[in-house]
């Protein structure tokens, strides 16, 4: 061991603990201190901070650390102080939540030599006082963390990093150390560019987090599927990412209902709530923390348990930065997401008045996610590979995909035809445009470059543009096509794919997941709905016994009441009993399609039953099932109920409100089918003759075998306008179903 490695391992030792540096620190440390710029590339929970932090503790002067994360930098402050205790100013932040005093302190730590560490937001840095104060200061060494945001390709790009390098040479040189924990080749070159750090050391380890599993969940009932995970492991801590604040508010706020120890993390918090719920997720006071996507919260947390994804990422980088929040210590990390088709078309609208150029880039990092998320191949190999590295074995058996792993077939000639039409163009084209010609689709792309007048044109008709695309992304994996990132994600063929074209061979191909609501997906398929839903409560079957005794006991029922049995509960409202077991009317509520009126209407009978063969047949029931709902507080639905108790015209309602009447009907309908009895009888004997109401009444009463208004509108021929229907059906479900 030379001379400098023994001084780097004495104080390793010394000031963190560790007897040994982990995978490429020593090497990076050595050379910063040497005086070179160096880039680290290293995944989340690979010790990224020590390669800034132990070096600012060595040499002389202190460090500019430069960091997005106001919310980490305290805690790396904390961090670095408990380290060498007895000195607190030995590291210091700059930022925003700072006042005079605290400013002033900082102030005379820097100038008398004390502070070896000062961590900065890139918009503290531009300010002309914190210039002039730096300028008196003897820097060692600049160190960008979370460098990918320089990238307009990165997941997370702050235009204030662009400014970085202007600002070290006005403030004065020294090297620069830049570190990230995810980075495409595209955005490594991007990083060193921007810096002005080209001829950097560079350092970049495995993105391979082995003690990671990897699952996407279709996205049915998400909230009841959390609850049901959170209570089947707990006491873990774990993280909850959602899309909006407002899906963090509700879902912390479901959860703390169901007993768990959750709360809310995002920007429209307070700064004081927010370090408050930080500081209590960390000191294990609560297990669940819920936080906004878009606000970038740096929990230094080793032993979170579980990162769960309620909506998906805008990127892969973004994906792959929150999951490696689980299992920093090398213990367990399940890294769950639900994905729905829906959810990346909302993210599509918000890019809606950005830049072109910015709308291209944003589109095609989702296209990345739409395809790892459909994919059914090994989710790992899928992750490294779009980071440039190449993952060998054929199953990492970690992640869904390759414990459950899906039907496979040989696809040469399919392969074939995507690399001749690649071949054969003079242009290259994105996937979507070559699925479209394969398929056969006339628009008005393949139109205008006559794409259409092809021979390969439908020559892969007898297959949808999903599958098309399939192909082609499994043809990126296998290295026989190749996408420019650079270029917006066009297509080209590689070396690999030519000699595939001379010489032909069987190649095999899996075949994608179909979700709910996803690329090609039939959202009316009622049926493929309610086995997704089956599939998520393992398996569908329920108790069979059970859902036959409760089928007996409606049919007794509705003899004797004389009602039709989906009146008192419809099918799917026997399937969740035959699953969860609710022993008392609160958990019957719980239950698909079962509000308040009607648990307590029909419900004694069925929890009765139910609970007698609990108990007759020691069935273990799963608690994590029951899932207690918040109070809505929907200021519409107040106000609805309200303006028809004072019996208020409904023309008056929606005009009041700003919506139509189907609108306002859908409003009540949905107030309505969650228990709630509405009387609309002053409304109804104004608005539709008394014979017309007593013909859908009885239709409903007597012949439907569903309270669907679309079956009411077939079976009832042209003889009754829609809106008769459903006030009518409005009155009657309150009447005799609520």
């Amino acid at each position: 061991m030379d001379e400098i490695s023994g001084i780097l391992h004495s104080k390793l030792k010394e000031f963190f603990g560790y007897d040994a540096f982990k995978g490429d620190q020593e090497d990076s440390i050595k050379s910063l201190i040497a005086g070179n710029d160096v880039f680290v590339l290293m995944p989340t929970g690979g010790g990224k901070s020590l390669c800034y932090q132990l070096p600012a503790l060595v040499l002389e002067g202190t460090a500019i650390v430069i960091s997005p994360l106001i919310a980490l930098m305290k805690n790396q402050v904390d961090a670095i102080r408990g380290f060498v205790s007895g000195n607190e100013g030995i590291a210091h932040f700059l930022n925003s939540s700072l006042n005079k005093a605290q400013i002033q302190a900082v102030r005379n730590d820097l100038l008398s030599g004390v502070t070896k560490l000062l961590y900065v937001a890139p918009e503290s840095l531009t300010k002309e006082d914190n210039i002039a104060l730096l300028k008196e200061v003897r820097i060692s060494f600049y160190a960008v963390d979370e460098a990918h945001c320089i990238s307009e390709w990165g997941h997370d790009f702050r235009p204030e990093y662009r400014r970085i390098l202007p600002l070290i040479n006005e403030i004065g040189k020294a090297p620069v150390i830049a570190l990230t924990a995810t980075a495409t080749p595209k955005v490594q070159s991007d990083i060193l560019k921007t810096l002005g750090i080209q001829d950097a050391k560079v350092f970049k380890s495995s993105f391979n987090r082995p003690n990671l599993y990897y699952e996407i969940r279709d996205k049915v009932e998400p909230e009841k599927d959390i609850i049901r995970f959170i209570k089947q492991n707990p006491g873990k801590s774990g993280i909850i990412y959602c899309l909006s604040r407002k899906k963090v508010e509700e879902l912390a706020s479901l959860l703390a209902i169901n007993g768990i120890k959750a709360l809310p993390y995002h920007a429209g918090l307070d700064a004081k709530t927010r370090s408050e719920n930080q500081d209590r997720f960390l000191m294990e006071d609560v297990d669940v923390i819920v936080a906004t996507i878009a606000f970038g919260m740096g929990i230094d947390k080793p032993d979170v348990r579980f990162v769960i994804h309620y909506d998906m990422p805008k990127s892969i980088e973004e994906y792959y930065q929150e999951t490696g929040r689980a299992g920093r210590d090398g213990e367990e990390g399940l890294c769950i997401t639900y994905y729905s088709y829906k959810d990346i078309q909302k993210l599509e609208k918000f890019m809606q008045g950005k830049p072109v150029a910015e709308q291209e880039i944003g589109r095609q990092l989702l296209n990345e996610t739409v395809a790892y998320a459909e994919s059914n191949q090994c989710r790992r190999k899928l992750l490294l590979k779009y980071f440039g590295e190449d993952y060998l074995p054929d199953n990492c058996a970690s992640c869904d995909n390759c414990i459950n792993p899906k039907p496979t077939f040989d696809g040469q000639k399919e392969m074939g035809l995507v690399l001749r039409l690649v071949d054969t163009l003079q242009e290259n084209f994105k996937i979507e445009h070559l699925a479209h010609i394969l398929k056969g689709t006339v628009n008005s792309m393949t139109k205008t470059y006559k794409h259409d007048a092809l021979p390969l044109f439908g020559a892969g008709k007898d297959h949808d543009e999903k599958f098309w695309a399939t192909v082609i992304h499994q043809g990126i994996i296998l290295r026989l096509l190749y996408k420019e990132i650079d270029t917006y994600g066009l297509i080209h063929i590689t070396p690999e794919g030519k000699d595939f074209l001379d010489h032909p061979h069987p190649v095999k191909l899996v075949e994608d997941r179909v979700f709910s609501n996803s690329y090609g997906s039939d959202d009316d398929d009622e049926e493929d709905a309610e086995a997704s839903k089956a599939a998520l409560k393992g398996g569908g079957g329920g108790d069979p016994a059970l859902l036959s005794m409760l089928k007996d006991l409606r049919k007794d029922m509705s003899r004797k009441l004389k009602l039709q049995p989906w009146i008192i509960f419809g099918d799917p409202a026997l399937d969740d009993m035959s699953i969860l077991y609710p022993i008392s009317i609160e958990e019957l509520r719980n239950c698909q399609g079962v509000g308040e009126g009607k648990a307590r209407k029909f419900g004694k009978e069925f929890v009765d039953l139910i609970r007698k063969y609990v108990e007759e047949n020691d069935i273990e029931r799963p608690e994590d099932f029951v899932v207690k709902s918040a109070p809505t507080k929907s200021a519409n639905k107040v106000y609805i109920i309200q303006s028809i108790d004072r019996q208020m015209s409904l023309e008056d309602i929606a005009e009041a409100r700003g919506i139509d009447m189907g609108d306002l009907l859908t409003e009540i309908e949905a107030i309505v089918a969650s228990g709630t009895r509405l009387n609309l009888d002053y409304y109804i004997r104004q608005e539709v003759d008394d014979d017309v109401v007593d013909e859908i009444y009885d239709y409903f009463k007597t012949e439907a075998s569903s309270d669907s208004l679309d079956n009411a509108l077939k079976d009832l021929g042209g003889d009754y306008e829609e809106m008769e229907i459903r006030l009518v059906r409005i009155k009657f479900l309150c009447e005799v179903a609520n």
